[in-house]
C-alpha cells in the first residue's frame, strides 16, 4: 500500500533532516552507523515511507536528541503512521492531497472550470466523475462517489476548516448533467455560502484578463506555525505541491489579485441565485 505523507508526516520529515544537519552527517554516514541503507534515511527525510518509531528513536538517540524533543517527536512519528479514511479508498486517491486537506485549517481555492469537490453534490459529481475520467465499470464510478463524500465530512466537523471558493462565472453557465441538476448544484451552493466557514465567490466575465488564466490551484494552511502552507497544483500530467517560500508567497499573491477582481460574496451570493432561477 502506498503511503501518502500527512501534514504530521512531513513536519517529522523536515525536523529528521534538519537535526541531520545540525550534526553535520551525510546520508551516507547516518546508513553506515545505523547500518541501514542509505535509500531508507532519504525516503525518511523526504516523507516518502511510513515512519516507525523505533526507526526514529534510534536516529534520535544517533544524533543525541534529549527528551522532550525525543519524546515530542517519537509521538509525532506514531501519528503520523496513522492511517486515515482515505486509506479505504487508495484506488481512488492517486496523490497526498486528501490527507494534507484533511488537517488543513484554512483552504483558499480557485478553479475556472468546476463547482470544487467539497461542494459538488452527488449527481453534479456524478456526472463530472463519469465525463472526465475513462472508468471501466459503474462500480469505479460508485467508489468515486463514495470517496468524494467521505471527503465532504470535513466540512462538517465541528473543526471544520476555514472554506474560501472563487470560480469563474463560466462554472455557473456550463449545464454539467442537464438544467435539473445544475439548478440543483447551484442551490446547494447558495446554502453553503450562508455557513460561517464557508465563502464564495464569482469571477465575473466583465474581469477579462486575470490572475487566474494559468488554470486551477490549491493554497493549504494549518493551525501549527510549523507547517508550512502548501500550494497544489493539480493537472492531467499529475500532481504538483508546493512548499518554497517563494512560491507560496507567489499563489498567495495570485490568489489576492483573484479575489479582488471578483464579486464580493453578496453579490456573488445573488449571481448564483439568479443563475439558479434562469436555469430551465
Amino acid at each position: 500500500m502506498t503511503y501518502r505523507p500527512t501534514v504530521r508526516g512531513r513536519r517529522l520529515a523536515r525536523e529528521i533532516r534538519r537535526l541531520r544537519e545540525e550534526q553535520k552527517l551525510t546520508l551516507q554516514e547516518v546508513a553506515d552507523r545505523l547500518d541501514w541503507s542509505r535509500a531508507t534515511i532519504s525516503r525518511l527525510e523526504t516523507g516518502q515511507t511510513r515512519p516507525k518509531p523505533g526507526d526514529i528513536a534510534d536516529i534520535l538517540d544517533l544524533y543525541g536528541v534529549p527528551s522532550p524533543e525525543r519524546d515530542s517527536l517519537i509521538t509525532l512519528a506514531r501519528q503520523a503512521g496513522q492511517r486515515g479514511w482515505w486509506t479505504a479508498y487508495q484506488d481512488v486517491f492517486a496523490g497526498s492531497y486528501v490527507a494534507l486537506e484533511d488537517e488543513a485549517s484554512h483552504i483558499r481555492t480557485w478553479d475556472p472550470q468546476l463547482i470544487h469537490g467539497l461542494l459538488q453534490t452527488e449527481q453534479y459529481a456524478r456526472r463530472v466523475i463519469t465525463a472526465g475520467r475513462l472508468l471501466p465499470n459503474q462500480e469505479d464510478i460508485e467508489r468515486r462517489i463514495s470517496a468524494r463524500k467521505h471527503r465532504q465530512g470535513l466540512l462538517t466537523r465541528e473543526t471544520a476548516p476555514q472554506l474560501h471558493v472563487i470560480f469563474d462565472e463560466g462554472v455557473l453557465r456550463r449545464q454539467i448533467g442537464g438544467p435539473g441538476v445544475m439548478r440543483g448544484q447551484l442551490e446547494s451552493l447558495v446554502a453553503a455560502a450562508e455557513r460561517p466557514t464557508i465563502t464564495i465567490q464569482v469571477l465575473p466575465y466583465s474581469a477579462q484578463e486575470h490572475a487566474g488564466l494559468d488554470g486551477r490551484f490549491t493554497i493549504l494552511s494549518y493551525p501549527d506555525p510549523a507547517d508550512p502552507d502548501i500550494a497544489y497544483v493539480e493537472g492531467t500530467m499529475g500532481d504538483v505541491y508546493l512548499e518554497s517560500a517563494e512560491a507560496i508567497a507567489k499563489h498567495r499573491d495570485r490568489f489576492d489579485r483573484i479575489e479582488a477582481a471578483a464579486l464580493s460574496t453578496e453579490e456573488s451570493a445573488h449571481l448564483i441565485a439568479e443563475a439558479a432561477r434562469s436555469s430551465p
